[in-house]
């Protein structure tokens, strides 16, 4: 029924009272301009049918007729719009937004990658049903930069996040957040937050205490301590969940759901222990990788699978402390055996490594299927409540991750596994499902997008970009041809040397600077996708040098990034031995 038309009046009698007619008018009024949903107004058209029968067939012709049907009225109305609330989404978009810690593209089965490493179910139907970017990109490849970076929309040296080593968030600056919050979003965090300050923006929020941890985690619930039972991703996605069933239905909401797995130490699911089988992964290419024709910065770090990985911590030959005694005997069936089989062969050099890394693959991928198993949850409730059709889902990681790739494992580096991450974006109605997209897109885009989808101003000290248009297949043309890459932290954890430089659809430039280094690598991706062999200073590729280098120093000044970094940038210095 159209919302203005008028609703047919019993047949059996006329009723022409002036003031009911009035009294309806303005009831039908506040209904299209409150609600313009068509539910709303059916409502209130059968409220009308309704009353009208009554009055008409008790002959009431009254002077308080018409204030008896206002009253009427306008009772029936905040019902219709509480059902109106409950059965109609808003106008505006969802956004929720699942984000992994760790999960490298190559473990994501969207991106056929050859060794095929895992099936990914539920992520993959984002990208069936969505848009899969090819070429995402973190700005600092490290857990806290990048989530600064995410919810700030803008680079380390603005938000002031560097480094996982001495940085603390300033939770007063601009976070798109509180700019949704501000427009009328309802808005919650739950997992891992990683940035030392408490979350701001939020209505509710509940994150774990720091890295957090996998079995049976301490969180703290908007300044609480509270202790769960049980396994951090479902946890986190319980906590999700049930914060969807309890929010205001009237409100867009807002959810950042960020989980912890696959960070390392890699501890599955008790229930994914065994889901491989004991499978043999294929190894990459680059796991005996000698550095050749590179600098001291890859010669010289400490994230290799033959040296730094750890039998004990990383490859569970010791069990985790924080399972209680039925899940410490559920892990110790399950590896106790296999350790007692692997000591026995008494295993050196390639051989060692291979196992190492088998079993980093083990672990690291049974924690991405507890991940996959509870998007496919999440997803289930937005298709079982009707919330999918008005929802969009992001799903991402805050960096790339080696997977054995040159030896090694973790970030932090500009190359194609740490600086590139997965991201799958699905918006019914907006993006053509199945689409790819290989523009350079990157992790500080997300935030003026968000503002764009609530219709929210977009403040001047963001430095990304809305991918709106990507999104609806419509890539501006003067879109960005060259990205902006930055790591800070050193010698912390990894010994990583700090370096910055440009990643284009082709190449990578690097320049590394401190602390004892002042070199520059260039790879050419087409012909060496596994960035084996710098071609920095080689004739054939001059132009490309060239022009690459003016393209960094132009994005450093566009980007407004200081000419020398303060030490402080890098983290604590290390301690005298």
């Amino acid at each position: 029924m159209n919302q203005t038309s008028k609703p047919q009046r019993p047949s059996s009698r006329e009723c022409s009272n002036t003031k009911l007619q009035a009294g309806w008018a303005f009831v039908m009024k506040a209904g299209a301009e409150s609600h313009p949903a068509q539910g709303a107004a059916d409502i209130l058209s059968a409220v009308r049918s309704a009353c009208d029968t009554i009055f008409c067939r008790q002959n009431i012709g009254s002077p308080l007729l018409g204030a008896w049907t206002l009253v009427l009225g306008v009772f029936f109305f905040a019902f219709a719009t509480y059902a109106s609330a409950q059965t109609n989404p808003p106008s505006r978009p969802n956004i929720l937004f699942i984000m992994s810690d760790d999960h490298a593209w190559q473990a994501v089965s969207a991106y056929n990658e050859s060794r095929h490493l895992i099936t990914t179910t539920n992520i993959d139907r984002l990208a069936r049903e969505g848009m899969r970017f090819d070429h995402y990109y973190v700005n600092n490849s490290l857990c806290g930069p990048s989530r600064a970076s995410i919810i700030t929309g803008t680079y380390s040296h603005i938000n002031g996040f560097y480094n996982n080593d001495n940085c603390r968030f300033d939770n007063t600056q601009i976070t798109f957040p509180k700019l949704l919050q501000q427009a009328g979003y309802q808005t919650a965090m739950i997992g891992k937050w990683h940035l030392e300050s408490d979350p701001t923006g939020f209505d509710y929020w509940e994150i774990l205490i720091g890295q957090g941890i996998y079995y049976n985690p301490p969180m703290i619930r908007e300044g609480q301590r509270v202790k769960h039972q049980g396994y951090a991703t479902d946890i986190i996605t319980d906590l999700s969940l049930d914060w969807l069933k309890q929010r205001d239905p009237s409100k867009p909401f807002l959810l950042l759901c960020w989980q912890k797995a696959p960070h390392r130490a890699w501890e599955p699911a008790l229930r994914d222990l065994d889901f491989d089988h004991d499978r043999t992964y294929p190894l990459p290419d680059s796991l005996f990788d000698d550095y050749a024709g590179r600098g001291l910065a890859e010669h010289d770090q400490d994230m290799t699978i033959s040296n730094t990985m750890q039998l004990g911590y990383d490859n569970k030959l010791t069990v985790p402390p924080d399972l209680n005694a039925k899940q410490r005997q559920a892990w110790t069936n399950y590896y106790a055996p296999r350790n007692a089989a692997f000591l026995k062969q008494n295993l050196t050099g390639k051989a060692l490594v291979e196992w190492k890394y088998n079993r980093f693959m083990h672990d690291y991928l049974g924690t991405i299927k507890g991940v996959d198993d509870n998007v496919g949850r999440i997803l289930k409730y937005l298709d079982d409540t009707g919330l999918a059709s008005n929802t969009i889902v992001i799903y991402s990681s805050d960096q790339g991750f080696f997977l054995g790739e040159h030896g090694w494992f973790d970030k932090r580096w500009i190359f194609e596994e740490a600086a590139r991450a997965p991201m799958l974006i699905r918006w019914p109605g907006v993006i053509t499902p199945g689409s790819v997209n290989t523009n350079l897109v990157a992790n500080i885009d997300l935030a003026e997008t968000f503002l764009q989808v609530a219709g929210a101003p977009t403040p001047e000290r963001m430095q990304g970009r809305s991918v709106i248009p990507i999104l609806a297949g419509k890539t501006p043309s003067d879109w960005r041809t060259a990205f902006y890459y930055h790591y800070y932290e050193f010698p912390a954890a990894h010994h990583v040397r700090p370096h910055y430089g440009v990643i284009t659809d082709r190449y990578t430039l690097a320049h590394f600077y401190w602390p004892d280094v002042n070199y520059w690598e260039l790879f050419d991706r087409e012909k060496d996708p596994a960035e084996m062999h710098s071609v920095f200073g080689d004739p054939g590729y001059a132009a490309v040098q060239t022009n690459l280098m003016q393209e960094t120093f132009r994005l450093r000044k566009e980007l407004k990034e200081p000419y020398q970094d303060d030490p402080k940038v890098f983290g604590n210095p290390p301690k005298a031995k």
